[in-house]
């Protein structure tokens, strides 16, 4: 082989070597992890700032004025009341005063010898009042009231099962986020892989062309060459794409402009991921929000079951008004006026309501319990099959790692050989494309374990 060949396959090994390095720090396998400050901000940026998760704490925030409101029927309820009355005509009621009276005054009068006692005609009145004004304040008061506390019971559980609904969310969230933000650090990396192969590529196309100059190769080499750099141009612009939508996807979690730069602080050097820890423990789903609330749902129907059932149960409320009330909007000591009372109700028939009422609640209570058991079992699977996809993740990344590593070993072999004229042009592009899919295939099978990590962390509700 010519010296000069020699030489310029040499500058070839020596680049190749210098932007392989380039892509394994790229890839992370060297080097420390730093505190994934990005990630972790991005996640709170996304918790604040998501459309759902304030409708969802908006929910909350009712429940809790719904909880205070029920705790107010507790407490006396004062009202002020006004009422004014005045009409003429209708019906009359007949009054004989005088048919009772005058017989009467005229013996006092012969008695007396006097006419102190005149005679009165008989009166008649109507039922309507006039120019009549009542005006009150009216104080009542809940005594015994076991709607009041089951009431009070449920809101109060309704609280507690807003609160599971919100963090069901937030946690979905966090894991989309996280997952989000593997895939655009996937496709990024794939792009500087596409970079570091065109690199290569275009400096073999360089030697090429310098060689078919001098005369020690042929012009088909170089054909070679550009089809190769095509076809890694290709692969970029499909890989810069990808990107573009990771980034807007990724945008629209923490709604943030679509456009918006993602910052990869901290993420240049992960360490290895290690599921070891997830892959040697049981599976269990008992930490599971979601079942936390399909239990309070069912606590939530046992209770109006109870406050069904207690039907019986007599009511009591006690009332106190003061106030005045008079003709003519007189206001004396004649007519104020306070006026006391207690009220009983006890239920004796209602047509069997209630019985009916009370089937329909413990069918929903036995309804919920059914769910319940089913939802477990089904998280019970998705959990077992997202260890599973654990797994494959994991060993799909140990043996592209070292499939990276017999790519890099077959590369350098090649080039050697190529050098002392024992390989072929072509079959150096083989090795360099060998090398470039075995680093596109650790940048995908890592940031997919790591996502693989993420949602199994989400179905066990770590």
């Amino acid at each position: 082989m010519p010296n000069n060949l020699t030489l310029l396959t040499m500058i070839t090994l020596l680049i190749m070597k210098s932007e392989f390095r380039k892509s394994l720090l790229l890839l992370g396998i060297t080097g420390t992890l730093t505190a994934q400050t990005s990630l972790d901000n991005y996640v709170e940026t996304g918790i604040k700032n998501n459309l759902v998760l304030q409708q969802k704490t908006i929910g909350l925030e009712k429940a809790f004025y719904s909880l205070k409101a029920a705790n107010s029927l507790f407490f006396p309820s004062i009202n002020f009341k006004a009422d004014y009355q005045s009409g003429e005509g209708g019906r009359q009621i007949a009054i004989p005063l005088g048919d009772m009276l005058n017989p009467v005054y005229s013996t006092l009068n012969q008695l007396t010898a006097s006419g102190a006692f005149p005679q009165i005609d008989n009166v008649s009145t109507t039922f309507f009042p006039q120019n009549f004004y009542d005006v009150k304040v009216r104080t009542s008061l809940p005594i015994i009231n076991s709607d009041l506390i089951y009431n009070k019971s449920i809101q109060k559980q309704q609280v507690v099962l807003q609160q599971y609904e919100v963090e069901i969310y937030k946690n979905e969230l966090t894991k989309n986020i996280k997952v989000a933000y593997f895939n655009y650090l996937s496709a990024a990396k794939s792009i500087n892989i596409y970079e570091s192969a065109l690199t290569l590529a275009k400096e073999g196309k360089r030697i090429n062309e310098s060689l078919v100059a001098n005369g020690k190769s042929v012009k088909a080499y170089v054909l070679r060459s550009e089809s190769e750099i095509q076809s890694l141009q290709a692969r970029k612009s499909s890989a810069e794409q990808q990107v573009k939508n990771a980034k807007m996807y990724f945008n629209f979690l923490i709604n943030a402009d679509g456009n918006q730069t993602i910052d990869t602080t901290g993420t240049s050097s992960f360490d290895q991921p290690n599921p070891e820890p997830y892959l040697t423990s049981e599976v269990s789903v008992s930490n599971r929000t979601e079942l936390k609330a399909l239990e309070q749902s069912a606590s939530i129907y046992q209770t109006a079951l109870k406050m069904d059932k207690s039907y019986w149960l007599p009511k009591l409320s006690g009332f106190l008004d003061l106030g005045s009330q008079a003709s003519n909007w007189e206001y004396n000591n004649k007519s104020r006026y306070y006026f006391v009372g207690l009220s009983l109700d006890i239920p004796l028939f209602a047509g069997g309501k209630n019985r009916y009422k009370i089937r329909q609640s413990e069918l929903n209570t036995k309804n919920q319990v059914l769910n319940t058991t089913y939802v477990n079992r089904q998280l019970q699977l998705s959990a077992e099959m997202a260890k599973n996809d654990l797994k494959t993740s994991y060993q799909n990344y140990v043996a592209s790692t070292k499939q990276l590593d017999a790519a890099a070993s077959y590369n350098k072999l090649i080039e050697k050989g190529y050098k002392e004229g024992l390989n072929s042009f072509i079959e150096t592009i083989d090795a360099r494309n060998q090398l470039t899919v075995s680093s596109l295939q650790v940048v995908i099978n890592k940031y997919q374990l790591m996502a693989a990590i993420v949602n199994y962390e989400r179905e066990i509700n770590k």
